[in-house]
């Protein structure tokens, strides 16, 4: 089974995913957040800072990027290119409402019509292959086969399917057997998305879909870090690495309170691992003070069991 690390915006940066692969590793590939290209057609220092050469890193990363006009993609495409990558994402998922309303990621589900002439057009003149992270549909999963028979007609490298539809966004069960249809019917490599959280849910998931040889994890690998080693995530290596996270956010963000915002969000899944830390989450959550910060940490690291994952 290869493993992916699914793009989180505000959480798996490159900071993240260079300290990730350095403390914990296992990942095959780590997808980047989304680039969203402007009518500039320039990156921002933030976006020029997040995509990096790709021989820099000693892993391999994806460059993900997100919009509704074939152009805009190709534009992005020729820069990862140009920057040393052999493959670029399509985000065709993302369920956020402001992304949605602008027509881009989910909201291209809308529509199979159009998201036909956008890869027509994108396929026509690619300058590396593509792969592309999709959703079921936007209201009802039966939309599927309709948008599978589209994706079909592209030599698209991989599709990951995240088998809910975007009104679910991460709610609710996964419909298992629309992704059993895509197994059946797609003519494209499949990789799954979707609700593994464990080392055994991706064992589980291989027993029922022994076809499938890639899953993408998210919100189960940034709250279990260690997911996919053998001895699961140690407390001694989440405090090591989370106390990198802070003095390089500390750096980058040029003071504490941007690195303490990005620290919470790691913490909104982390606190999910941590048994009966209500009090201190809750004090985390307020504070402002990096002095409080770093105690209240060091005390949960110290004070508060991990929940013991099933493998």
């Amino acid at each position: 089974m290869r493993y992916y690390f699914a793009p989180l915006e505000g959480v798996t940066d490159s900071v993240y995913r260079r300290l990730h692969h350095q403390f914990f590793g296992g990942v095959d590939s780590y997808f980047m957040p989304f680039l969203s290209p402007t009518i500039h057609r320039t990156l921002s220092h933030k976006e020029d800072r997040e995509l990096p050469n790709a021989d820099s890193v000693p892993f391999r990363a994806v460059p993900q990027v997100l919009t509704r006009l074939a152009p805009d993609f190709l534009w992005a495409a020729e820069v990862c290119r140009d920057r040393g990558y052999d493959e670029v994402n399509l985000n065709v998922g993302c369920p956020s409402g402001t992304v949605v309303a602008k027509g881009k990621g989910a909201g291209m589900l809308a529509d199979p019509a159009a998201l036909d002439r956008f890869l027509d057009a994108v396929f026509s003149d690619a300058p590396l292959p593509i792969s592309v992270k999709t959703r079921l549909g936007i209201a009802d999963p039966n939309e599927f086969p309709a948008l599978l028979e589209v994706f079909n007609r592209y030599p698209i490298k991989e599709l990951t399917i995240h088998p809910r539809v975007r009104k679910q966004f991460y709610n609710g069960d996964v419909e298992l057997d629309m992704f059993r249809y895509a197994v059946e019917n797609s003519k494209t490599p499949l990789c799954y998305n979707g609700n593994l959280n464990s080392k055994l849910d991706c064992e589980i998931f291989a027993a029922a879909f022994p076809e499938i040889d890639a899953v993408m994890l998210g919100r189960g690998l940034v709250a279990d870090p260690g997911m996919l080693l053998p001895g699961g995530t140690k407390v001694d290596t989440l405090k090591a690495f989370h106390d990198a996270l802070l003095e390089e956010y500390l750096i980058l963000f040029g003071g504490s309170r941007n690195a303490m915002f990005r620290l919470k969000e790691n913490w909104s899944f982390l606190f999910n691992r941590f048994a009966e830390c209500d009090k201190l989450a809750k004090r985390l959550r307020k504070t402002t003070d990096l002095n409080e910060y770093r105690a209240i940490t060091a005390e949960i690291f110290a004070t508060v069991p991990l929940i013991k994952m099933h493998r």
